[in-house]
């Protein structure tokens, strides 16, 4: 199991690190354009090797060469939001380095799974799926295993609470039009409106929808990337084990949920082979419209962003 990650920043480092250290991979190998960043990096993590007690060949590379044969390929490269930027701030300038590096990767390893983080999360997907011209099933967004983990942190702070009582998903776009869904939100199996009431659901709902914002506010420069990357890699553990579960991702739909082709945060059954099935949940009538809604309003987006290929 070969797994290549686009981008040594923050982000891509600490995913490489999650990686190594989970043991399923046999090698790692970390790209990016600044010289010696990614081969120090790796060497640091292959001398942590007999502290953590895994035996992942870690590389570092300014090329593609390296990653040729992957299984699985992660693109985080581009530019991080600043305070005071959308996501959709990202868009033109980040197109064109997503496309770039989308083009190498699969160059490269033609039968990889490729999955994105790059922000405007939902349209780079869009449009790496475009530029790799991968079946659609082979190309997934990484948003709504992260947006979900925030909506069941603050559901876990505001009742005080283990997050691990909480199961809670967010579908929709990673920006503006999230997508919480309060209605299938559990605490310890309890539904979460037994548990606070409305005001309150509302609350944490709109504290999912800025968590990321919240963050990059806090931090001034650079953007969150520990949720973030161990986000990434459930969904890399998900294809490399062929797990077959069920995760929210940014994936094709194309029928399911009455939205038709679009790449949207949807539940959607995950293993070897990338998104295997688009999963409908019973949703709310008002989270269904909200969720048709945000599959309208990044459809216009993604069609700017593969326009941006010509």
């Amino acid at each position: 199991m070969k797994v290549s990650i686009a981008g040594a920043g923050f982000y891509g480092s600490t995913l490489a690190l999650r990686v190594a250290e989970a043991g399923y991979a046999d090698e790692v190998v970390l790209t990016d354009i600044v010289e010696g960043k990614p081969q120090g990096l790796a060497l640091d993590l292959m001398q942590s090797r007999p502290l953590a007690g895994f035996e992942t060949r870690v590389t570092g590379t300014n090329g593609y060469d390296e990653t040729a044969g992957s299984d699985i390929c992660v693109i985080t490269a581009g530019l991080p939001r600043k305070p005071g930027m959308s996501r959709m701030d990202l868009l033109e300038t980040n197109a064109r380095i997503v496309a770039d590096v989308t083009r190498r990767l699969v160059d490269a390893s033609p039968g990889m799974v490729l999955i994105v983080v790059s922000n405007p999360l939902d349209e780079m997907t869009a449009l790496a799926a475009a530029a790799s011209e991968l079946p659609k099933g082979r190309v997934m967004g990484q948003a709504g295993l992260l947006d979900s983990a925030r909506f069941r942190h603050f559901v876990a702070e505001r009742l005080g609470v283990a997050t691990s009582e909480v199961e809670a998903i967010t579908l929709g776009s990673h920006g503006e039009t999230m997508v919480p869904v309060p209605s299938l939100a559990t605490v310890g199996g309890r539904p979460l409106a037994d548990l606070l009431d409305a005001a309150a659901i509302e609350d944490v709902v709109q504290r999912t929808r800025d968590g990321g914002a919240e963050i990059v506010a806090l931090l001034r420069t650079g953007s969150a990337y520990f949720a973030p990357a161990a986000a990434a890699e459930t969904m890399v553990r998900a294809v490399a084990r062929d797990t077959h579960e069920v995760q929210p991702v940014s994936a094709w739909v194309d029928g399911p949920f009455g939205i038709e082709g679009v790449f949207v945060g949807v539940p959607a059954r995950i293993g070897r082979a990338g998104v295997e099935e688009v999963v409908e949940l019973d949703l709310a009538a008002g989270e269904l419209a909200a969720l048709r809604t945000a599959a309208a309003a990044v459809r216009g987006k993604q069609d700017e962003a593969v326009g941006l290929l010509a």
